[in-house]
């Protein structure tokens, strides 16, 4: 969907919210009712200067609309495999990513990793390049991805994690304050293993959350901890030869 369709779409819902018609946009506007709806017509063309006009009729102006069309565009709920190669191919930009999809601010960042200013201005770029944030004024930015988004799992950041930091990860005793490792096995029915995915994103929502209510608190109180969830039909591949094959009935 292109940008002059989505401003167009966002004027005539604000129209009819306003219960003006396209003949009294027509009036205020000192055009004919056919022009107008020409306009708003698939194919139409609406200059800027006309749109100023017609934000006048609304009492709102173009900075305004501008913003609510940002805001009312689909956030991503995954990048292409380009993106996420040009995420996983420099470590330092990685970690921005990763810091800004925890919602931490530019100077946290360089408060807790070796990166200066401009390094994080020059990353903080570089996301807003890739779609990931929306960088604004003094290193600010707003997350352009669903809470819903995920990497692809066979992507190349998930196997960049598979490859370089799951070993990593469960080389922990796990046994620290606030740690847990758990590893349950048994047999569902589709259906109850689909609810009980959702209930597992619903932890991670809920640990997304506080992570956001923490955030001001001191560093001092805080500490830093990961989340990892996983569910899948497996079978440790070194108890495949023991498992008993289905009788087939001829």
């Amino acid at each position: 969907m292109s940008g002059t369709h989505d401003l167009l779409t966002l004027i005539k819902a604000e129209l009819k919210a306003q219960s003006i018609s396209y003949g009294q946009l027509a009036e205020a506007l000192g055009l004919s009712e056919s022009s107008v709806k020409r306009m708003f017509a698939s194919g139409g063309e609406m200059p800027l200067s006309r749109v100023d006009e017609i934000c006048r009729v609304l009492r709102c102006d173009f900075a305004e609309l501008s913003r609510r069309l940002v805001e009312a565009r689909p956030l991503r709920r995954e990048l292409t495999l380009a993106q996420e190669r040009a995420v996983v191919a420099d470590d330092k930009l990685l970690l921005m990513a990763i810091c800004c999809l925890s919602q931490w601010t530019a100077e946290q960042i360089g408060a807790h990793y070796r990166l200066d200013e401009a390094e994080v201005t020059r990353y903080l770029a570089q996301l807003d390049r890739l779609g990931i944030i929306e960088l604004r004024p003094l290193n600010r930015y707003k997350l352009q991805v669903a809470k819903t988004f995920r990497w692809r799992p066979q992507g190349p950041v998930m196997q960049y994690f598979r490859e370089e930091v799951m070993q990593d990860f469960y080389a922990g005793g796990f046994d620290g304050e606030g740690e847990l490792l758990m590893l349950v096995h048994g047999q569902l029915a589709p259906a109850k293993a689909r609810e009980l995915n959702e209930r597992l994103q619903r932890v991670a929502e809920d640990f997304a959350r506080q992570h956001l209510l923490d955030q001001k608190l001191p560093d001092a109180e805080k500490r830093q901890y990961t989340l990892l969830m996983g569910m899948r039909g497996w079978l440790f591949e070194r108890f495949r030869h023991l498992q008993r094959r289905p009788n087939v009935q001829s």
